[in-house]
């Protein structure tokens, strides 16, 4: 037999690491080449990663919730082939160092976990494995333990002096969030290990102390349940003054790419109010139309149209700047980005040749793209090359907003709230459907009258759609 490790892969451009949502297979299941074995979620996306060969899974090297480097082996499988295995990140124990370990019946656990200290011979790691915070409860929230029959009161030292403390990469991980040192944590896990109950019990016991108010003397240690409900669920106890959330993920690669768009596009924001009420008007008639039948018809659909519209009426917005050549790249197609709030946080895939689509394919593009988002499917590739992006703040009742540039975009519309609100027409103030437009541009591209003649065409659009037919 032969073992072969399967690495984690860029599966975007330039990736660095990836977060290991879920596993679907298990030590000693059999997996075939193309077989998908685990999810993971990149920069903005979930992927699913297929095993590249046939085998039976040997061991699954970090749990889920963890976060990988690229290049870092995730699974290593048993094939029957004499192919050579790429060379190990980590070393597997050799067959006579497993049964030495354990007894034969003994089924095969993630490397590194669950095994006694007196049993197991500790090698280094290329890098300590990340892992998702407990406090994060979005990704991997924390079942508290049971009560222990009474408070935390070790009356030995925690660990042997000078020897590294035994606990998971994620343990580890959780200790270092936490502020807490493994040396001065009592372990309570088989042969000595720290477990996550642990690390939890001896952050309770340098918080409780703060929680109590300074002329009331406690007159035991608190016990670790209650620790636990401060960690684990801060919003439940008022005593918690704050909580610490680990950036990662979607959350880390959004804010990396807004700080980088505000401190590299020069942002100007332009405004717009406008009666919408025409828009909303053929909406209605829209959904109504037997043609469109099954079709997602909504003022996000119009508004999308309205936009490719005004850029065919004003292109040069649609560019991009290089910097490295130092010049202004003008793009003879539209790559529609729409800001998406997921579970996972906010992405902005593209709906590719948007120029070139009609109202029912736009429609069904949308409906596709928003699906895709809301499941976490969304790929990389769906997410890249955009052009201009719109992103609809009216959904959370806001009016309007001053959007950040989606990078190596030229411009963002953000479309606020349609409200029912008193409006001159024809003369006479009435209730008409009102809404506010707000768009940031980037002025290495788009001077002020461009930006302003674009923008004022998508009002123009909205408040008279029959401008769909005669400005096409």
């Amino acid at each position: 037999m032969t073992i072969r490790e399967f690495k984690m892969p860029d599966v975007g451009e330039g990736l660095t690491e990836a977060e290991i949502l879920k596993w679907f297979v298990q030590p000693g299941d059999t997996v075939t080449d193309g077989q998908v074995v685990c999810e993971v979620e990149t920069a903005k996306a979930a992927v699913e990663l297929p095993i590249p060969f046939d085998g039976v899974v040997h061991a699954l090297l970090f749990e889920e919730g963890t976060t990988v480097d690229v290049g870092q082996v995730i699974i290593s499988v048993q094939t029957g082939s004499g192919e050579a295995a790429e060379a190990p990140a980590q070393e597997i124990p050799a067959p006579a160092e497993a049964e030495e370990a354990a007894p034969a019946a003994r089924q095969p656990v993630l490397v590194g976990y669950g095994v006694s200290e007196a049993s197991t011979k500790r090698r280094p790691r290329k890098a300590p494995a990340p892992a998702v915070a407990a406090q994060n409860g979005t990704t991997a929230p924390v079942a508290a333990p049971a009560v222990p029959a009474a408070p935390v009161a070790p009356a030995v030292p925690a660990q042997p002096t000078g020897e590294r403390p035994l606990a998971k990469p994620p343990v580890r991980k959780l200790a270092k969030d936490l502020g807490i040192d493994l040396a001065s944590v009592v372990p309570t896990g088989d042969g000595g290990v720290v477990t996550r109950e642990d690390v939890h019990a001896a952050a309770a016991a340098a918080i409780a102390p703060q929680a109590v108010p300074a002329a009331a003397a406690p007159a035991a240690p608190a016990p670790v349940a209650e620790a636990v409900a401060v960690s684990a669920a801060p919003a439940a106890d008022p005593s918690a003054r704050e909580t610490r959330i680990p950036v990662k993920g979607v959350r880390k690669v959004t804010a990396q790419a807004m700080v980088g768009s505000a401190f590299t596009a020069p942002h100007v924001t332009e405004f717009i109010t406008l009666d919408v009420t025409r828009t909303m008007k053929l909406v209605q008639e829209l959904k109504d139309d037997p043609d469109l039948a099954g079709l997602r018809i909504n003022p996000l659909l119009l508004i999308a149209k309205a936009v490719l519209v005004a850029i065919r009426r004003n292109p040069d917005v649609n560019a991009s700047w290089d910097e490295a050549a130092q010049e202004i790249v003008l793009k003879h197609y539209v790559n529609l980005g729409i800001a998406a709030a997921t579970p996972r946080g906010l992405i902005v895939p593209n709906i590719k040749d948007a120029h070139a689509k009609t109202l029912g394919e736009l429609s069904e593009s949308l409906s596709s793209l928003v699906a895709t988002a809301r499941d976490g499917k969304t790929s990389p590739a769906d997410m890249q090359n955009g052009t201009i992006t719109i992103t609809n703040v009216g959904v959370f009742g806001v009016d309007t907003g001053t959007p950040i540039l989606n990078p190596g975009e030229s411009a963002i519309l953000a479309v606020g709230a349609i409200k029912l609100q008193p409006w001159v027409h024809k003369g006479k103030v009435k209730p008409r459907q009102v809404t506010t437009l707000a768009l940031s541009f980037d002025h290495r591209l788009i001077d002020g009258e461009l930006g302003s003649k674009f923008l004022a065409d998508i009002a123009a659009v909205l408040e008279h759609p029959r401008r769909l037919v005669t400005w096409s």
